[in-house]
């Protein structure tokens, strides 16, 4: 901080005004120094800084051109996946319309099916009524005859009864007695 004390102070204490003597044109070692100055900075900066720089601009030349490709690809994948779901849609169609074939067809088979199962179990429903008919008519025939030949002999029982005098019934009586005795 000193120095520029110092700078101020003499810059103050100094009356002359510098002037050039062309408005225009600098003074020939200024120009020298000028030009000297900025062709080692040129250099400088040609050697140390112009290869980092120039590496960036080639990288960032190349991140765009990746960047470029990758959206044209990622247009292009998309532009696929368009084309996919339409054509998935138009399949959606088609197999909408298969699968109510389909179902309409397992439907049917279905129905003729029950149908079918169904015809076979009336006809076996039909089958065992028959056949529990015959039985019953079996069992009826059976106890109606029963019950006739319980009646008949009871009838021909009163009827032999009431038809027999007393003499009649005692020689019959004796007879069977005389079978029994005979057979042993």
């Amino acid at each position: 901080m000193n120095a520029f004390a110092a700078i101020a102070v003499f810059a103050q204490e100094s009356d002359q005004k510098f002037e050039a003597p062309n408005k225009w044109l600098p003074e020939t070692a200024e120009i020298l120094w000028g030009t000297i100055a900025f062709v080692v900075i040129v250099a400088l900066l040609w050697k140390f800084a112009y290869p980092p720089i120039a590496k960036a601009m080639r990288g960032r030349t190349q991140r765009i051109a990746d960047e470029l490709e990758g959206a044209e690809k990622a247009k292009a994948d998309a532009d696929a996946e368009v084309k996919q779901i339409r054509q998935s849609l138009a399949d959606v169609d088609t197999e909408r319309a298969r699968i109510l074939a389909e179902a309409n067809q397992t439907a049917e088979r279905l129905r003729v099916d029950g149908v079918i199962r169904n015809d076979a179990e009336v006809a076996d429903l039909e089958a065992r009524a028959v056949a529990d008919i015959g039985a019953m008519r079996t069992r009826a025939t059976s106890e109606l005859q029963r019950q006739v030949a319980t009646w008949s002999a009871d009838a021909t029982e009163r009827i032999v009864l009431s038809q027999l005098d007393d003499e009649t019934l005692e020689r019959l009586a004796e007879d069977a007695i005389a079978k029994i005795g005979a057979s042993r």
